[in-house]
């Protein structure tokens, strides 16, 4: 199989695109995608977000991987030059390798991997497998695929393991327990009873690795990276890492945690093999690559990859951009970038993720919300929308995380405080928030 690097679509000529998703991340992605003055048509596959909807035209064909065909046959009805997938399950499932494919039979140019490729993220115990194969530093761990075996297995060790959900489980399906009954109860929860679905048909055990967390994106037409600045998200629900792993509650970019040297290594040790390994097994790689990493003291290990944006580091990247968007997007598909030229702004953000009562388990809906165009008037603010619906009139919770409140300012210090003072403009019953993200990165006041 080879990339979709030279399809026909004009470069001087305004470009449609149509965008996949509709979390926080993607509404960053359109509203970046919006400021380009290259842009024709941005079209959305999810324009219940209202934050998407204020940016986008909506389609007029399902978002369904059963009726894919009748989105290809809308890409080519609206002249769509540029497919940009955001989600992970899509990107599993196939539609990167669809919508490239016009029904003329001409390709069409979609920044994502396709399907085999997304198994980097769909199937961590292939990744792991694949990291072994090249080498790269990460947890030493097992792979399951029956629940006794993981119980006899997990029962001989020592040391503190952490347990995955092979498959795509939202940012959710991974367990850190604190005990052999908690690790047990995690592995049930995973294997027989399926709270994460057919993600838990296989479950990875690993040791667990020490060290400061960081996330590192770079951008990849299969051959040539390019490096985005790095991103530190908080996955744990409560304050100071307490609770269960959710999606993300925060981020902040740039990471305080990761120098330049470190940077280039993770490039050549980690980010380049990688590729390299999949190009051999035929299987280039075109989109983004998200490597979550631990900063040990023997160097930087692998916790995950994804095959996609970040959320919330998306939100962070997308603030940050000073360059033009579709560009940046278009540039993988099309084998240029090594080409073009990116520039980010100095200043930093903070991202706050405000979650529904009851996320990660069960998040209440239907909450009336109130103060985003407050928030949103204070410069340097703005409000990403993710589980939102506007009901009779009124915005109201739809999800559990609801909204990424992202501040922009000249340090981290200014940005952490901006993004929190927008936060306590939002109001909604069960508002759920950390109240220390970037609280280490920000210098005393």
């Amino acid at each position: 199989m080879t990339p979709q690097l030279h399809a026909d679509s004009a470069l001087d000529s305004p470009v449609n695109i149509l965008l996949v998703g509709g979390a926080a991340r993607e509404h960053a992605l359109a509203a970046a995608i919006a400021r380009s003055p290259k842009l024709g048509t941005l079209y959305a596959t999810h324009t219940s977000n209202p934050g998407i909807a204020a940016l986008a035209q909506p389609i007029d064909v399902p978002a369904e991987t059963k009726q894919l065909y009748r989105l290809q046959q809308f890409c080519d009805a609206k002249k769509i030059d540029l497919v940009v997938i955001g989600p992970e399950t899509p990107l599993a499932e196939g539609w990167a390798d669809k919508l490239a494919l016009r029904l003329d039979g001409s390709r069409r140019l979609v920044f994502g991997p396709s399907a085999s490729a997304a198994r980097i993220e769909s199937d961590k115990g292939w990744a792991k497998k694949l990291m072994r194969a090249a080498s790269i530093p990460t947890a030493e761990g097992r792979i399951f695929t029956d629940a006794d075996a993981a119980d006899e297995y997990l029962k001989t060790r020592e040391d503190p393991q952490v347990i995955k959900a092979a498959g795509l489980a939202a940012g959710k399906g991974v367990i850190v327990p604190e005990s052999l009954e908690e690790g047990l109860d995690a592995i049930d929860r995973i294997m027989r009873q399926r709270v994460f679905g057919d993600a838990g048909s296989s479950l990875v055990i690993e040791e667990r690795i020490q060290g400061r967390e960081v996330s590192v994106f770079a951008l990849t037409d299969g051959a040539t990276l390019l490096m985005l600045p790095p991103c530190q998200d908080h996955k744990r629900l409560g304050d100071n890492d307490a609770g269960p792993n959710t999606g993300g509650m925060g981020a902040f970019c740039p990471a305080d945690t990761i120098d330049a040297d470190t940077l280039d290594r993770i490039e050549s040790d980690i980010l380049i093999p990688t590729l390299d390994t999949l190009r051999r097994d035929d299987i280039p790689y075109v989109g983004a690559l998200y490597a979550g990493l631990m900063l040990t003291p023997a160097g930087p290990k692998v916790i995950e990859f994804n095959c996609r944006f970040g959320d919330p580091e998306c939100q962070n990247l997308m603030t940050r951009l000073d360059s033009d968007a579709i560009d940046l997007l278009r540039a993988p598909a099309t084998g240029t970038l090594d080409e073009i030229e990116v520039s980010w702004s100095p200043e930093p953000t903070v991202c706050i993720v405000l979650a529904a009562d009851g996320y990660p388990v069960k998040p209440r809906k239907g909450d009336e919300i109130t103060g985003v165009d407050e928030a949103e008037s204070m410069p340097g603010v703005t409000v990403f929308h993710a589980g939102t619906k506007l009901e009779s009139g009124r915005l109201v919770t739809n999800g559990g995380r609801v909204l990424s409140v992202t501040a922009r300012a000249a340090t981290m210090t200014e940005a952490r405080d901006l993004a929190y003072a927008a936060c306590s403009k939002i109001n909604f019953a069960g508002k759920t928030m950390r109240t220390d993200i970037a609280s280490h990165a920000a210098a005393p006041a």
